[in-house]
């Protein structure tokens, strides 16, 4: 007969590996099934935007990248609609936003390099005691009390349960890459509403680092044509779709893209059975909020477990419904948010144009309303 686990925890990304220490912390058995990595796998050239929040969480199981290269904090943050006919040289009307930190050495975010966060969390694992990796190609579902499933967005274990995925696809693809600047980007991240399109590009390698990273939204025809640019090619369409804001840009490593969709599980629970991040809910990345929000999905499932009565079982399904219900109204938030976002911005018509970008100007002139949205995105609740 096969080990009895705790917990299995089907998927070793961010979000299944910094469960999997939050749980271990418990003393609870945890198996983390995962995929070995491909020998033939390109460099990863992503980075994610993470809050306050998400920091703690990591900070407290010691996987929180210390070397500011790695984790840029960003102390402003600029938005700017843009009238596309810049591109076409004529002067560019447009609106923007500014949030900038409250004290110089405070941050309202941090974009952080995926390998390093991915290298420190294993780093983790290795010094925790009650975690057993297991290799996903011959121990698939090992037995436990409790499976999590973090198998991402195209997860095969909720495809197998029958688990609902309602799916809304946006017609855009997301390309992301890297990019060397002739300036410093100054720990400022950038975005650029452009009509159907959305460029952004954030701070990486420290405080006076001259890398980005972008994410560019695009709609799928568009998409295919910049990644078949050469490297040179597409930095220039980088630099042109910016203004030149950061000067000559040259590309580093390999973009990358794929289409964006908005989804959400149901159920995301079942008796013996939870889903968590993208497994359970997908998202537009135009507020950098995905892994943000997977990680709160972390933090609360290993809170309700941990606070469970001591005589209920960890699969007990009416436990793992106090998670889902906990999560239920931020992640609709989020979604609805990110939705109603792309929606305003990508409608090119003179009357939503015209509100949208006096809304734009009214909320940068709000000081009080943008601390308020400050701490919303940094996931902690607003304080006097």
């Amino acid at each position: 007969m096969s080990t009895l686990y705790d917990v299995a925890i089907l998927g070793g990304g961010i979000v299944g590996r910094t469960l999997a220490l939050l749980l271990a912390r418990e003393r609870l058995r945890v198996a983390l099934v995962q995929r070995p990595a491909r020998p033939d796998a390109a460099p990863d050239i992503r980075a994610y935007a993470l809050n306050a929040a998400s920091r703690a969480l990591l900070h407290s199981v010691r996987a929180w990248p210390d070397d500011e290269r790695l984790a840029t904090p960003v102390r402003t943050m600029w938005v700017a609609d843009v009238d596309p006919a810049a591109d076409r040289g004529a002067a560019p009307e447009h609106a923007a936003l500014r949030f900038d930190a409250t004290q110089p050495d405070e941050a309202l975010g941090w974009i952080v390099d995926v390998p390093a966060l991915e290298q420190r969390l294993h780093q983790a694992l290795h010094y925790q005691h009650g975690v057993q990796r297991l290799d996903a190609t011959t121990d698939p579902r090992p037995r436990a009390a409790l499976t999590i499933v973090c198998e991402g967005r195209h997860s095969a274990t909720r495809a197998v349960e029958g688990i609902a995925y309602d799916t809304v696809p946006y017609p855009h693809t997301a390309i992301a890459a890297r990019l060397r600047c002739e300036r410093p980007h100054g720990t400022v991240a950038r975005q650029w509403f452009r009509g159907d399109e959305i460029l952004a590009l954030l701070p990486l390698d420290g405080t006076e680092g001259q890398q980005v990273a972008m994410v560019w939204s695009v709609p799928h025809a568009r998409a295919a044509h910049l990644l078949a640019l050469s490297a040179d090619a597409l930095a220039q369409a980088v630099q042109q779709a910016c203004a030149h804001a950061l000067g000559t840009m040259t590309l580093v490593g390999q973009p990358a893209g794929w289409p964006l969709q908005r989804s959400l599980a149901r159920p995301w629970v079942r008796p013996g059975l939870a889903l968590a991040g993208d497994a359970a809910h997908a998202m537009h990345p135009l507020a950098g909020q995905g892994l943000n929000v997977g990680l709160g999905d972390v933090a609360e499932l290993a809170r309700v477990l941990r606070e469970r009565e001591y005589w209920r079982p960890l699969g007990d399904l009416r436990l793992l419904r106090r998670y889902e219900r906990a999560r239920a109204a931020p992640v609709a938030a989020m979604l609805g948010t990110t939705d109603l976002l792309h929606g305003l911005f990508a409608r090119p018509d003179t009357p939503t144009t015209t509100l949208r970008r006096w809304g734009m100007r009214a909320v940068d002139r709000l000081e009080p309303l943008k601390r308020w949205l400050i701490q919303q995105a940094a996931g902690q609740p607003l304080t006097g």
